[in-house]
C-alpha cells in the first residue's frame, strides 16, 4: 500500500514540473508575439482642440401662462363662471391674431378647500378653488403688451412665466456650429505648425449645445387688481439671446 503512495507521489511531482515548464515556455512565446505586435504597430500622434461658436438672436416666440381661480361651494356654479370668463380670455386672444394652434389648455384643477371645526374635532369641506391654465404663444410682440394688460379685466386673474424663445433654433444652432468647427480648425492648424508638424486627417469629434429660453419677472395680477376699468399693460421687452456650440475635435498628426 504504501508503495503504491510513493509511486503517486513520484509521478505527480514529476507531472507538476512538466506541466510548469510548458507554461514557462508558452509565456515566453507569448511575450515575444506580443512585443512583435507592438514594435509593428504605428504610433499615432494626435492632438485635442476644443473651441466655441456662437451666434446671438432675437427671439421670435412669447410663452405666456394665464390662469382664471374661482372658489365657491357650488362646483356647478363655479365652474360655469371659470368657463365663461376664460372662454371670453381666450376670444379677446384670437381677436388679437393669436393662432388658435398657438393656445393651448395647460390644466383644469377643482380641488376641495378644508377646514377644522375644533367644536367637533373634524375637518370638512368649506368650498372648492377651480383652476383653469391656458399657454399662449405670441408671435408678434406689439400684442404683447395688449394682451397682458387686457386680461385681468376679462376675469384672468394670475397671469405668470413670460419668457421668450427662438421658434427655429435649428439654423442658429447650425451656424454657431460651423463657427466652432472652423475655430477648432485655425486652432489646430496653428499648433500643429508652431511645434513643426502637420494635420493628417480628424479622428474624433463631438459637440455640446445649449439653448434655453430667456425667463423674465412673471408679471402677476391679483383679483383686486380687477376691478378697475383699465389695467396698465407692462412694457416688454424681449432683448437677445445667445446661441452657443462647443466641439471638441482629434486630429492625428502626420
Amino acid at each position: 500500500m504504501n508503495t503504491n503512495i510513493d509511486f503517486l507521489k513520484k509521478y505527480f511531482w514529476v507531472f507538476l514540473n512538466l506541466l510548469l515548464v510548458v507554461l514557462i515556455i508558452l509565456g515566453l512565446f507569448s511575450i515575444g508575439a506580443i512585443r512583435r505586435y507592438i514594435e509593428a504597430s504605428p504610433v499615432v500622434r494626435s492632438i485635442v482642440v476644443s473651441a466655441e461658436g456662437k451666434t446671438v438672436v432675437t427671439p421670435d416666440i412669447a410663452k405666456v401662462n394665464f390662469s382664471v381661480i374661482s372658489e365657491g361651494l357650488d362646483t356647478v356654479k363655479i365652474s360655469n363662471d371659470n368657463i365663461e370668463k376664460m372662454n371670453k380670455a381666450i376670444d379677446f386672444v384670437k381677436s388679437q391674431g393669436v393662432d388658435a394652434k398657438d393656445i393651448q389648455t395647460a390644466g383644469y384643477n377643482l380641488v376641495p378647500k378644508y377646514e377644522y371645526d375644533e367644536a367637533r374635532k373634524k375637518s370638512y369641506i368649506s368650498g372648492y378653488t377651480l383652476t383653469q391654465t391656458v399657454y399662449v404663444k405670441i408671435r408678434d410682440f406689439s400684442k404683447i403688451s395688449t394682451i397682458l394688460g387686457a386680461l385681468p379685466n376679462l376675469g384672468v386673474n394670475n397671469i405668470s412665466s413670460l419668457s421668450f424663445d427662438i421658434e427655429n433654433q435649428d439654423k442658429a444652432l447650425a451656424d454657431a456650429r460651423n463657427q466652432a468647427f472652423e475655430k477648432a480648425f485655425t486652432k489646430a492648424k496653428e499648433m500643429a505648425k508652431k511645434n513643426g508638424v502637420e494635420i493628417k486627417r480628424v479622428v474624433t469629434f463631438s459637440d455640446y449645445q445649449n439653448v434655453y429660453p430667456i425667463y423674465m419677472d412673471s408679471a402677476k395680477y391679483s383679483s383686486a387688481g380687477m376691478a378697475s376699468s383699465v389695467s396698465p399693460a407692462p412694457s416688454i421687452e424681449p432683448g437677445s439671446q445667445e446661441v452657443k456650440v462647443n466641439v471638441s475635435i482629434t486630429y492625428e498628426l502626420e
